[in-house]
């Protein structure tokens, strides 16, 4: 039997000199009580999140390996403004990875626990980038017969956050969406899932060969902000949508603006008056992702009936009450091999994690190139 009491984990330190240590730490792994079990993770995704957490700010053409090939440490500078806004994290070793999967191998003594055990699980818990977790039975999604870790390891923080999108459509009257980085794995299970359920998606990407991507799934408006025509294709997707609500990952730059230009233009085609205050429907962006760093600009050709905002999955869940967020656990269970299946460009161990090549090319948050990591070994392409 495979000892699990200790295992490697992956942690993230950012010392007082402003220097960050990312590093292989042996932990234990706790005994679980009556409603835990102990998983062996086997896959878990990379996510823009994760990064977030990993990297703190750290500039990482910087980053240098100063480790051994068995325990590998990288270190890398923040710069000045990054070292002033992670201050209370200073001096903390971090654990890092928002979600995972695996197999139970070990459970507690009451019956939903030992129900767990040699099962497949999906878990949300941090701390993912570990080979070992104790996890409240709670906090397990049980995965369909014969799915394999790979596939269960992003069940979370993409399905959730796009059903989560077309709630928020629903609870606040809406009727459409927007979407931008509209190519990511996120965009891709956002437009099946509109797709399944009948709602009109406006999909906003980056270059012809991501709209490429959406168009053989079978997404009908893909707007690409490269081409010189993306202002007009943008108002034409909107008024055939009646979309007046984005949710957008950039963050930075003019596109939100744009969109809410975008709505306007489209609201007052169809106005009997003309208002000096710009069209009565209500315009909303929500931004939850900041690809872009840098600051958001308006021109402010959208009237005065909008608003713009940031949107998380966690408060969205805890607003949606226990009861809609397991049902929303349950449909992605059912089809995390359809509607919200994960691609993955290369899968690493938790050593080659830290190698600097590989961090250039998962770090770089490019479309189509999402990595997942095998804590407990295993580097074939998932």
């Amino acid at each position: 039997m495979t000892d699990h009491s200790t295992g490697l984990q992956l942690r993230s330190l950012i010392n007082p000199e402003g220097v960050l240590e990312l590093s292989l730490v042996n932990v234990q792994t706790p005994a679980p009580g009556p409603d835990e079990v102990v998983v062996r993770i086997e896959a878990a995704p990379l996510n823009p999140s994760d990064m977030g957490l990993l990297f703190g700010g750290a500039d990482m053409t910087t980053a240098r390996a100063v480790g051994t090939p068995d325990r590998p440490v990288v270190t890398a500078q923040l710069p000045p403004a990054a070292l002033r806004a992670m201050a209370a994290r200073v001096g903390q070793s971090l654990p890092v990875g928002n979600e995972g999967a695996g197999v139970v191998v070990g459970a507690g003594s009451s019956p939903g626990a030992q129900a767990l055990l040699g099962k497949t699980v999906a878990i949300l818990g941090g701390a993912m980038y570990s080979q070992y977790r104790t996890m409240a039975v709670g906090q397990c999604l049980l995965l369909p017969a014969g799915t394999r870790p790979e596939q269960g390891a992003s069940c979370f923080v993409n399905p959730l956050t796009a059903l989560g999108m077309t709630e928020t459509m629903r609870r606040e009257g809406h009727t459409a969406l927007v979407h931008t980085a509209a190519a990511s794995n996120l965009g891709q299970m956002l437009q099946k899932l509109c797709i399944e359920d009948g709602i009109p998606l406006v999909n906003i990407v980056r270059s012809e060969q991501q709209a490429g991507i959406l168009k053989g799934i079978g997404a009908t408006h893909v707007c690409d902000s490269s081409s010189p025509t993306f202002m007009g294709d943008l108002v034409e997707a909107v008024a055939a949508t009646g979309a007046t609500l984005a949710f957008d990952a950039i963050g930075g730059g003019r596109l939100a603006g744009q969109i809410l230009a975008a709505m306007e233009i489209a609201a007052n085609r169809n106005a009997t008056e003309y208002s000096r205050y710009g069209s009565a429907v209500h315009k909303q962006v929500y931004m939850y992702g900041s690809l872009d760093a840098g600051p958001t600009e308006f021109t402010r050709a959208f009237g005065t009936s909008w608003g713009i905002g940031g949107w998380l999955l966690t408060p969205f869940l805890q607003k949606a009450g226990a009861e809609a967020a397991q049902a929303m656990r349950e449909r992605v269970a059912r089809e995390i091999t359809t509607t919200f299946a994960s691609h993955y460009t290369k899968a690493v161990s938790l050593r080659d994690a830290l190698k600097l090549e590989e961090i250039a090319a998962y770090s770089r948050r490019a479309t189509g190139e999402k990595y997942l990591i095998h804590p407990n070994g295993g580097t074939a392409p998932a």
